[in-house]
C-alpha cells in the first residue's frame, strides 16, 4: 500500500486520525495497479467500487453528523412545556388557600396535583424520546454504510477462494466447472496481495465511523468487521506462505 509511512505523516495521523481523502487516494491508485496488472479482471471492477465509496465517504459522515434539526426543535419544545408545567404546578400549589374543608379540600388538591405531575411526566417521556430518536437515526445511517463495506469485504472473499495455491503444487486434471486458474506463481501472488490490501482498506473505511461518531453500536459493528477482515487477511497470507515454496 501506498500510505505515507513518515515519521511527520505519522505524527500527523496520530494527532488528526484517519484522513479519508488519503485513504480514497490509495484505494484508487490500489485500482490503477490490479488493472495494470491484471487488464479486465473482475477484482479491478470490485476495487473500484470500493474507490466510489471511498470518494463517498467524506459526504456521508457529514450526512452521519448533521444534527437533525426538527428533532431538535421538538425537543425544544417539548422541554418548553416541561418547564410550563412545573410553574403551573407550582402556582397551583401557591394559589392553593387554607384547607379549611378538611378531608375534601384536601383530596382534591392531591388530585389536582397528581394529574400535574402526570402530565409533566408524559411530557418527559416524549422529550427522552425525542432526544434518543437523533442518535438512533444517526446510527441506523453509519451501520447502513458500515453494512455496504462489509459487503465488499465477502465479495473480495469470493475473488480469493478458488486462488488455491495447492494446485501449483500437486497439479490434478480441470474439470469441466473446474474454475480457470491462469495464473503463474508471481501472478497469484500478487492477485492474493491485492486481495489483502483491499480488505485492509475496507476496514480503513469502516474505522472512519468509529471514529466519528461515538456510539457503541457502531463500535461493535467496526469491531465485528476488523475481526471479519483481519480473519480472511489470515486466510489469504497463508496462501501466500504456501507459495513461496512454490517453484517458479
Amino acid at each position: 500500500m501506498e500510505l505515507d509511512t513518515s515519521p511527520a505523516a505519522r505524527d500527523d495521523d496520530l494527532i488528526l486520525g484517519l484522513d479519508p481523502e488519503r485513504i480514497g487516494y490509495t484505494i484508487s491508485k490500489l485500482e490503477r495497479r490490479i488493472v495494470e496488472r491484471f487488464p479486465g479482471a473482475s477484482l479491478a471492477k470490485v476495487c473500484g467500487r470500493l474507490a466510489g465509496i471511498a470518494r463517498r465517504t467524506v459526504g456521508r459522515l457529514e450526512y452521519v453528523a448533521r444534527p437533525i434539526l426538527w428533532l431538535r426543535a421538538s425537543s425544544w419544545i417539548m422541554a418548553v412545556l416541561i418547564l410550563g408545567g412545573f410553574i403551573a404546578l407550582l402556582v397551583r400549589v401557591v394559589a392553593t388557600p387554607d384547607l379549611p374543608g378538611g378531608v375534601d379540600s384536601a383530596l382534591a388538591l392531591f388530585q389536582a396535583l397528581e394529574t400535574g405531575i402526570q402530565d409533566v411526566v408524559f411530557i418527559g417521556i416524549g422529550l427522552a424520546f425525542l432526544i434518543t430518536a437523533e442518535n438512533r437515526i444517526r446510527r441506523g445511517r453509519a451501520l447502513r454504510y458500515i453494512h455496504e463495506l462489509r459487503a465488499i469485504a465477502h465479495i473480495v472473499d469470493m475473488h480469493q477462494l478458488t486462488k488455491d495455491p495447492d494446485r501449483l503444487i500437486h497439479p490434478v486434471a480441470a474439470t469441466e466447472s473446474s474454475p480457470a486458474r491462469p495464473f503463474t506463481v508471481a501472478e497469484l501472488g500478487r492477485y492474493l496481495d491485492y486481495c489483502s490490501e483491499m480488505l485492509s482498506m475496507t476496514s480503513k473505511i469502516v474505522a472512519l465511523y468509529a471514529e466519528r461518531f461515538n456510539d457503541g453500536v457502531v463500535l461493535q459493528a467496526d469491531d465485528e468487521v476488523e475481526t471479519l477482515t483481519n480473519g480472511l487477511s489470515r486466510k489469504i497470507w497463508q496462501k501466500i506462505m504456501i507459495l513461496d515454496a512454490v517453484p517458479e
